[in-house]
């Protein structure tokens, strides 16, 4: 129980404080923190709780990731529908809470692509530009899985796991860098649906490519990382 309670309060904290920041804080004129502000919230969220929690859970806080590290061999099979279940839970709670605090100011709305910092693909971002569901599931789709190549890098028995948090929280903001004008950048299942429930309509209807994308970038970069990667025992001690 101890290793969900900390997959639920480490997802809560992604999503409260990254799509937090995009939603309060994104578009404050004079004051804005844009999209690099945006995209550091989202890495400080997981390099702050992969402290924090890290060492009870591992820290996923992301179904892709869970599924990737079970791709990978670094996570029992058993423990994936029960992290997920507290993943997805702690991302909806976390939504529900900005839904509230958005609405004591009168100010939700689910109008225009990204509404409350909802994935979305076929519409004008934040660039003007339009991304096709091809370019969409691609963007997706890569950038999960070298997150996950990191992540089993990063935490690797011959890595120095003192950075591994550092190294994983960067690694989110730079994907935020890439892909916030692409799709709003998802690389996770969990916060895109917290906030899909709350918009409905075309947020719900293009969610599954936001499930389905990181889920097969996780488990191919978790694969791709076990079997081209990982230094076996042996390898390790011939090179020393």
């Amino acid at each position: 129980m101890k290793k969900l309670f900390a997959e639920f309060f480490g997802t809560f904290w992604l999503v409260l404080g990254g799509c937090g920041s995009a939603v309060f804080a994104a578009g404050v004129p004079d004051l804005g923190i844009g999209l690099l502000g945006v995209a550091l919230a989202f890495g400080l969220t997981v390099l702050t709780m992969a402290y924090a929690v890290g060492h009870i859970s591992g820290g996923h806080f992301n179904p892709a990731v869970s599924i990737g590290l079970l791709a990978g061999g670094r996570f029992n099979a058993k423990e994936l529908v029960p992290y997920i279940a507290a993943q997805l839970l702690g991302a909806v709670v976390a939504a529900g809470c900005l839904y509230i605090i958005l609405n004591g100011a009168d100010a939700f709305s689910t109008e225009g692509p990204g509404a409350f910092a909802t994935n979305f693909y076929d519409m004008p971002g934040y660039n003007g530009r339009s991304y096709s569901i091809g370019a969409a599931f691609l963007t997706e789709f890569l950038l999960t899985a070298f997150f996950l190549i990191i992540i089993m890098g990063a935490t690797d028995k011959w890595a120095n796991g003192k950075f591994a948090g550092l190294a994983i929280g960067l690694a989110l903001t730079l994907i935020h860098l890439i892909s916030i004008p692409i799709t709003n950048t998802s690389v996770n299942p969990a916060r895109s649906t917290s906030q899909a429930l709350f918009v409905g309509g075309g947020a719900l209807q293009q969610l599954w490519l936001f499930w389905l994308a990181p889920i097969l970038g996780g488990a191919t970069g978790g694969l791709l990382y076990k079997y081209l990667l990982q230094v076996k025992q042996e390898e390790n001690e011939i090179e020393e």
